[in-house]
């Protein structure tokens, strides 16, 4: 018995069924995009492993525990992307992007690959929308950069949401709250994850972004960082909301969102949908004025988020709305005899040539076969070819919604394509 395959664990096929929902969010994801002046950058779905590990930070989980890594035939070592805007970052600076010294906004659709428990709205292989704009550190572009997210969900008509914010400061002002951090969590050393124990010395932020049980209890006391910001952070952050407030972007100020990655500073957001489970974040970002210089550029401040198409086709699905609608043929062709599949043939030629979705089935040779078929389909219309058609002259029509039947003369068959 030959082998039966089966997809690897931590992906999933996407089937016809929801392939049109994917294309939907997309769609609009681009149109909103476009509509805040970005554009589009498609980068390679792999990339050197030291382009993570220098951007991404190697405490983190995405670098120790995540990544896909492996070697070529020249022992030169890769990664699958583990997320989007270390290659953009690579290809920003590689590409020159930013000679001119304007502000670059780029955005970007597609596969993210990470070795994690998969659960719902988590997978190994996962899709990512996201963007970045380069080359300003004004508050202004935080807070656009978030309204570009707002803008997007409230295109899809999402509502049981929050928009969450806070700062992380710049790393002067850090030194002081990871000290508090630390002094704070070594009083329940004992009752942390594992992995917490390990965050507390390399990078005690982290420990904010766990979402273990036996951890959460200890947050809410936990030091926040807005009682150690300096002045020009403080000054920013304030900034930035008060642009948001202009934007009208509702927002709450949660100071315990740290984001997962090393290369943030100062504003970090997240798009928290509260019934997804402990999997709740349905996108974020933040600043990080350092990264492009830390991979290898110049000193360009930039800010940016990313959001996961699963979590987002989830939270729509809860709320009932709109993801698209699976295509349908406009006309469905019904030939009724052998001679007269060529004029079959001929008209859904010509139809298809005029970016008009028509379909038929040569296998099916009676009327009903033919019409159940239309109807299978969700045909708008039927457009029926038999003898006594072709000597008049003229073709039937029949609208599948009222049953109604026209007729319309051959030679004005360019009328079909604007019905």
């Amino acid at each position: 018995m030959a082998t039966k395959f089966s997809v690897p664990r931590g992906t999933s096929d996407v089937l016809p069924k929801d392939a049109f929902k994917w294309e939907y969010v997309e769609k609009v994801f681009r149109q909103v995009a476009k509509n805040f002046g970005y554009q589009e950058i498609i980068t390679p779905i792999f990339e050197y492993a030291e382009v993570f590990e220098r951007s991404v930070g190697d405490a983190t989980d995405i670098i120790q525990k995540e990544m896909y890594r492996f070697s070529d035939k020249k022992d030169r070592v890769f990664a699958l992307r583990p997320e989007g805007t270390a290659p953009v970052m690579r290809s920003f600076i590689e590409n020159n992007l930013g000679k001119d010294g304007n502000i670059v906004k780029l955005f970007y659709i597609g596969p993210m690959f990470r070795y994690d428990r998969p659960q719902a709205g988590r997978s190994r292989q996962f899709s990512q929308y996201g963007l970045e704009c380069l080359g300003t550190s004004h508050p202004y572009y935080d807070a656009e950069t978030i309204a570009v997210y707002y803008t997007y969900l409230k295109a899809l008509g999402l509502k049981n949401y929050d928009v969450e914010v806070n700062t992380i400061g710049c790393p002067d002002c850090s030194v002081a709250h990871n000290k508090a951090l630390q002094e704070y969590f070594k009083g329940f050393f004992d009752g942390l994850c594992p992995d917490c124990q390990s965050r507390l010395e390399k990078n005690p932020k982290r420990l904010l972004d766990c979402k273990v049980e036996k951890c959460l209890q200890f947050h809410p006391s936990a030091p926040s960082m807005l009682d150690y910001l300096d002045e020009k952070c403080k000054t920013h952050f304030d900034q930035v909301l008060k642009y948001l407030d202009i934007l009208n972007v509702t927002y709450v100020v949660n100071p315990k969102i740290v984001r997962g990655l090393d290369y943030y500073t100062q504003t970090a957001f997240e798009f928290v949908n509260h019934n997804l489970g402990s999997q709740n974040a349905l996108g974020g970002g933040g600043r990080y004025d350092g990264l492009v210089q830390q991979m290898g550029g110049k000193d360009t401040p930039g800010v940016g988020f990313a959001g996961g198409i699963s979590r987002l086709l989830l939270s729509l699905e809860q709320e009932g709305l709109y993801q698209g609608e699976n295509p349908h043929p406009k006309y469905y062709i019904v030939s009724l005899g052998e001679d007269l599949a060529q004029k079959a043939i001929e008209l859904l030629t010509f139809l298809r040539n005029n970016n008009v979705y028509a379909e038929f089935d040569l296998a099916k040779t009676t009327l009903k076969a033919q019409m159940k078929n239309a109807d299978r389909l969700q045909a708008e219309h039927c457009i029926i070819l038999g003898e006594d058609e072709i000597k008049s002259g003229m073709l039937t029509l029949k609208n599948m919604t009222t049953g109604e039947q026209t007729t319309l003369p051959i030679e004005k068959v360019n009328e079909l394509i604007n019905l």
